[in-house]
């Protein structure tokens, strides 16, 4: 019996340990990740957003996400990456229904777009482990048929959102649309209110892209 309680009390005692080897293994691990975002590690940093992106893609959608906005959100694209700021493009479509025997156009490409953009905009800022950018730049693109023509995406909505604007919006209550207005969603609309093809901002340049220059 004595035999036996002593087996017991070495194994609790090997679990607590493993246990605690593990916790310290991933304890050093997330500060190497750490210290190494804070360096300015470029490929560091790329890894940890390109992981978390690979995760959305492959997430069920949130409840309540309509699923154009959700196949919006998967289908994000990164462009540039730094420890400051992070740019990224998605598509953004028009949305119909079945009404009166028709089909009838309920949201607009730049509808789709202000909702996709306050939900990437909320995860690229506070879902990424160790990333913390100070920007966020979302383009959104959108189909357009040229009468005759091949069609093509053109950039309809882009937003230069900053960390501390963020902080200021309250992102379980206000509607997306807003949030995105808020985050400086920049677009242009014609006579008809349809939105126009615009000019996204380029990537502000980074420090390895300064190195490479020589300046």
């Amino acid at each position: 019996m004595v035999w036996g309680l002593g087996v017991g009390i070495l194994i609790i005692i090997l679990v607590f340990v493993l246990v605690g080897f593990v916790l310290f293994k991933e304890t050093r691990k997330h500060r190497f990740w750490q210290e190494k975002v804070d360096e300015g590690d470029r490929e560091m940093i790329t890894q940890l957003v390109e992981e978390e992106v690979a995760l959305w893609r492959a997430e069920r959608p949130p409840k309540g996400t309509p699923a154009a906005v959700w196949q919006g959100i998967q289908g994000v694209e990164l462009i540039n990456i730094s420890r400051g700021h992070i740019r990224a493009s998605t598509t953004a479509e028009p949305q119909f229904t079945q009404a009166g025997g028709q089909r009838r156009q309920v949201t607009s490409a730049l509808d789709e777009g202000k909702q996709i953009t306050a939900r990437l905009v909320e995860r690229f800022f506070y879902d990424i482990p160790h990333i913390r950018p100070d920007e966020v730049q979302i383009d959104c693109y959108t189909t357009f048929h040229e009468p005759g023509g091949e069609a093509s995406q053109h950039c309809i909505l882009s937003t230069n959102a900053h960390r501390q604007d963020a902080a200021e919006i309250d992102w379980d209550n206000d509607p997306p649309e807003v949030i995105a207005e808020r985050l400086g969603a920049r677009y242009d609309l014609d006579e008809r209110g349809h939105a126009r093809s615009i000019q996204p901002r380029e990537s502000p340049p980074t420090a390895d892209d300064d190195a490479r220059s020589g300046t």
